[in-house]
């Protein structure tokens, strides 16, 4: 085997972050990262510390009709020939696979090669594809306890954390930004497509139920899609609306940092991130997902503190206008969901996977 390791992520930032994380990690110890990844990450995967960026096919079950599942398995079929190529010329000391469809084929490929894997379960319940995984990996690293697990699994289960993006540490030396009765109020808003799509229509209408005083108090940083920026830009200069809008922040971390308070969905990177720069934040899970992740990420911050949780179909104008406009006259409240959500955060969950890594390495050589 070679000092090389062997990245299988989905092509989100999701994914793809946590897995940024680890590479530069494995790279400072002295190791060669590869990653296979799926067409999508060219937005995320541009400073992706791998030496060779391999994509493979790869294809989600969008609907249990037999068209829908034939093509999966056909896609999947092509990714997994795909990936045992890259497996064999790689020759990685292990495959260490962050979640999703798209990581499928290059864990089957591991398995198939006898090449020992680890699967890495970023949220708080593990997802369909990632129960399949599971049990045919040496290790499973969980980034915290998840109930209810296999006994199989949870045998070979350790809690390592979510490991995030040096940026991330880097942002969380920063203090809580102080909050004076009546100053600036800094507002992020962020999320994936579907969220910025939500946001994009809810922010306006909320805000426009907000009183004047709190509207010019306001200083918002909002994610939006493309084809949002100029609508929402418009209503924000008719209402008053200190606003900066842009389609993607490549320094959200800092963005972060900034902020009193968050707005966004409960993945299970963001909530990663939100712990450990410990700011507040209003959750609003992603609905109707089989697995319901991202309402049990939310659950693990709300339990301390550290956010509000409010589920999509509650979350009307008024009701996000509420709860904004209680939250600017609190400075206390925030600051103290602030402390909470930092004392959930793993700064050091990236050290503890690359020990795993390494560990897994070690004994496959013994």
């Amino acid at each position: 085997m070679t000092r090389t390791i062997l990245l299988t992520a989905g092509g989100t930032g999701g994914h793809l972050f946590p897995a940024e994380a680890l590479a530069s990690e494995l790279v400072r110890r002295g190791w060669t990262v590869d990653l296979a990844t799926d067409e999508r990450a060219d937005k995320y995967g541009s400073r992706f510390p791998a030496r060779d960026v391999h994509i493979i096919a790869s294809e989600t079950l969008r609907s249990k009709s037999p068209v829908a599942i034939l093509k999966t398995i056909f896609s999947l079929a092509r990714g997994t020939l795909q990936a045992l190529g890259v497996v064999r010329r790689v020759k990685p000391s292990v495959v260490v696979g962050f979640g999703g469809y798209p990581t499928f084929p290059p864990m089957l490929a591991a398995r198939l090669a006898r090449v020992p894997s680890i699967l890495h379960e970023a949220n708080a319940v593990m997802g369909r594809a990632n129960r399949m995984l599971a049990r045919g990996v040496d290790a499973v690293a969980t980034s915290v306890p998840i109930p209810g697990l296999d006994p199989a699994i949870a045998a070979k289960a350790t809690e390592t954390g979510n490991p995030v993006r040096p940026m991330v540490i880097e942002a969380a030396r920063t203090a809580y930004p102080p909050l004076e009765a009546q100053g600036p109020f800094q507002f992020l808003v962020f999320g994936g497509s579907q969220g910025a799509r939500f946001f994009s229509d809810l922010m306006p209408e909320a805000l426009a139920l907000l009183p004047a005083d709190k509207r010019a108090r306001l200083r918002l940083v909002q994610q939006c899609r493309p084809e949002d920026l100029d609508r929402v830009k418009s209503r924000y200069e008719e209402l008053g609306v200190s606003a900066e809008l842009a389609a993607f922040f490549t320094d959200l971390p800092m963005r972060l940092a900034s902020a009193h308070l968050i707005l966004c969905r409960s993945g299970a990177s963001s909530v990663s991130e939100l712990a450990v720069i410990g700011r507040p934040s209003i959750l609003v899970p992603l609905p109707h997902a089989l697995d319901q992740d991202q309402s049990a990420n939310a659950r693990v911050l709300e339990a301390v503190g550290g956010a509000w949780p409010i589920e999509q179909k509650n979350l009307t104008p008024q009701a996000l206008a509420d709860r904004l406009g209680s939250l600017m006259d609190e400075p206390q409240t925030l600051a103290a969901a602030a402390r909470a959500a930092a004392g959930q955060g793993k700064a050091d969950a990236v050290a503890r996977l690359a020990d795993l890594v390494e560990q897994v390495a070690a004994q496959s050589k013994s």
